[in-house]
């Protein structure tokens, strides 16, 4: 079981009732509180609970309306995510108990004083490196708008502008990270087709390959529920139509895809993580056309041309700046 679930056991007695966990994790937790619901942002974990506590928990970047006596946010890792995850969650809570549970190295001390907006915030427990707040919402805000928190910036591309909307939580968020910008400058000669952005993250990759190939069927896969908004929404912006969809890793991607391009994502909260990424290369295959192109950028010290060769094909490594490489390989 999680270590932040194990805190919340420690407390069973405050948790009775209709509680709602905000980002929990796909573990047991909601087996010990019947009368409990979740709910959840990442495609993955939304499925694994939901497939074991018979829908009782919801998927989206916003709670479902169902009335709780209380609330237990997990803290996620970006800052500006956590703040609006608070004031969506106190909106609901006049009177009521907030509840905010973290890992110390994610920085749970300093999100808790967050909580300070809302009442007299108290710590309840600290144990498995994890601590518990507590907050009765005296100062209730207004429910927050999560459009208008979209950072709004410009790409200047070689076929135009490009603009960018991204929300709090998503990736690189407010601006382009290194490896995606190298990528953008490696569109070329991609085979005309169903193409696939995996990871999409805000939708600058997916956006930049429909206006360069508008001929061509563009598909923005990502788990992340605030990615997905955020991609529908720098679509928009550029007047641009594609398909966005929520999901689980290259699992959840169309067949008979022409070209993958992925910037493909190896962090989760300040944990590290490499499995999206392997299954990626792993099964990419199953995903394109005969000859069809994978081509993604990643860090110059991750070890993904031996992996790329052994399920996909010859390797080739199209360019290298500031510590990224980008591949590309076809299926055999």
């Amino acid at each position: 079981m999680d270590p932040r679930s194990e805190v919340l056991l420690r407390q069973a007695e405050l948790f009775n009732g209709t509680v709602l966990f905000a980002g929990l994790p796909a573990d047991d937790l909601l087996g010990h509180f019947p009368d409990a619901q979740g709910w959840s942002w990442h495609a993955g974990e939304h499925a694994l609970l939901d497939a074991r506590f018979d829908h009782r928990c919801h998927f989206g970047t916003a709670p479902n309306e169902a009335d709780v006596q209380a609330a237990v946010l997990f803290l996620p890792k970006s800052r500006e995510l956590t703040e609006y995850l608070l004031n969506t969650l106190a909106a609901r809570l006049s009177g009521r108990e907030l509840y905010l549970v973290g890992e110390k190295r994610a920085g749970v001390e300093r999100a808790a004083k967050q909580l300070a907006a809302f009442g007299q915030a108290r710590k309840l427990d600290s144990a498995r490196h994890c601590q518990l707040w507590q907050v009765r919402v005296i100062n209730i805000p207004e429910k927050p708008d999560l459009h208008s928190l979209a950072q709004h910036y410009e790409l200047q591309l070689t076929d135009g502008p490009l603009k960018v909307l991204s929300l709090p939580g998503v990736f690189s968020h407010g601006r382009l990270d290194v490896g995606s910008a190298l990528l953008l400058e490696h569109l070329d000669d991609l085979p005309g087709g169903h193409l696939l952005d995996f990871g999409c993250g805000a939708g600058v990759l997916g956006a930049a390959l429909k206006r360069r190939y508008p001929a061509s069927q563009v598909t923005l896969l990502d788990v992340d529920a605030f990615a997905v908004e955020s991609s529908r929404l720098t679509l928009a912006a550029n007047d641009l139509q594609a398909e966005v969809i929520n999901g689980d890793g290259i699992d959840a991607a169309p067949v008979g895809l022409s070209a993958i391009l992925s910037n493909p994502p190896f962090h989760q909260g300040v944990h590290t993580h490499y499995h999206a990424s392997e299954h990626l290369l792993r099964q990419a295959s199953q995903h394109l056309v005969n000859n069809g192109e994978l081509r993604l950028v990643a860090n110059s010290f991750l070890k993904y041309p031996p992996l790329i060769e052994q399920h996909l094909g010859p390797c080739q490594n199209l360019a290298e700046a500031k510590g990224f490489r980008i591949y590309r390989a076809n299926k055999r």
